[in-house]
């Protein structure tokens, strides 16, 4: 039950997000820049959520070592691709807001900007094709290292069984799975903190220049970044304890099974989270969706 409304909460949201940005597309309207980048972290969040809590509510309900060694092969690929996409999409967003709101004023930053924007979305093309790559390379590799080995090591999934070779190190699972991404969740961090002392310094100046009433309007910049601030912290606060978790589960062979689930449904909480977080901060996207509500009551 809880993967299930975890998964089923999560893809509503995304759904919806996809939906919207499709509809908007479709009926003329222009999209932000930034609308683009939230468009594809909502469909790498949704493959994430199907890959990961979509079979892990299926063994909630009884159903076990279900899917064949293929199959599972290609749903691990689905998810680490999905994954490794949302998290540098996520990484994107604190890039592109930091060029959004700094207060630079060197020559090239003002066409720094310009460029940025306009080629948003052939770089979150380039990002489906780096993963896609990148974990294609991976895989195959993996494949034959464990072919070719005599002594393999079984992971139970719940789902199904993952092997891989019992020399495979774990100095060998970090530098192929958690370099990344422990280089991405730096980069969050880092330009997390710029984004809150470029959001005190805005506020320090806008105390001397607006009356006390007008501190509360916040502009489409301040809340873009306070949402993507949001994201950071959801994003990084699951990411610490579930990369904790699972180097526990790599490492040893001996350990309850109840941590297998509770891994998975850590893995799973960004992915769930991200698109209310988005939905509720952005007020374009509360007024279609109350404008749908409206609709459907009537």
């Amino acid at each position: 039950m809880v993967f299930f409304m975890q998964t089923g909460a999560g893809l509503l949201g995304n759904f919806f997000l996809l939906f919207h940005f499709t509809f908007t597309l479709l009926t003329g309207k222009r999209l932000r820049p930034i609308d683009s980048i939230f468009f594809h972290l909502a469909l790498a969040n949704s493959i994430v959520l199907i890959s990961k809590g979509g079979p892990q509510t299926m063994v909630g309900l009884g159903l076990t070592i279900f899917l064949d060694r293929i199959r599972c092969k290609l749903i691990s690929f689905l998810h680490q691709v999905a994954h490794n996409l949302s998290v540098s999409l996520t990484c994107f967003l604190c890039g592109f807001q930091i060029i959004t709101i700094s207060p630079f004023s060197f020559s090239m930053w003002p066409e720094l900007k310009t460029h940025t924007s306009k080629y948003i979305f052939p770089l979150c093309l380039f990002f489906w094709i780096l993963h896609l790559m990148i974990n294609i390379f991976m895989f195959v590799n993996m494949n034959s290292f464990t072919e070719h080995s005599n002594n393999t090591k079984i992971w139970n999934m719940g789902f199904c069984l993952e092997y891989a070779s019992t020399s495979f190190k774990i100095l060998q699972f970090i530098i192929m799975y958690s370099i990344p991404d422990f280089l991405c969740v730096g980069f969050m961090i880092m330009a997390s903190g710029f984004l809150v002392l470029l959001l005190q310094r805005h506020h320090r100046q806008v105390q001397h220049i607006h009356s006390s009433s007008l501190l509360s309007r916040k502009s489409p910049e301040i809340r873009a970044t306070c949402t993507i601030l949001v994201l950071v912290s959801i994003y990084v606060s699951f990411y610490s304890v579930n990369s904790i978790l699972s180097f526990y589960l790599f490492q040893f062979d001996k350990y309850d099974q109840w941590w297998i689930p509770i891994s998975a449904f850590l893995a799973a909480c960004y992915p769930a989270f991200s698109p209310f977080v988005l939905i509720s901060s952005d007020s374009q996207i509360l007024y279609f969706f109350c404008s749908l509500w409206g609709k459907n009551r009537s």
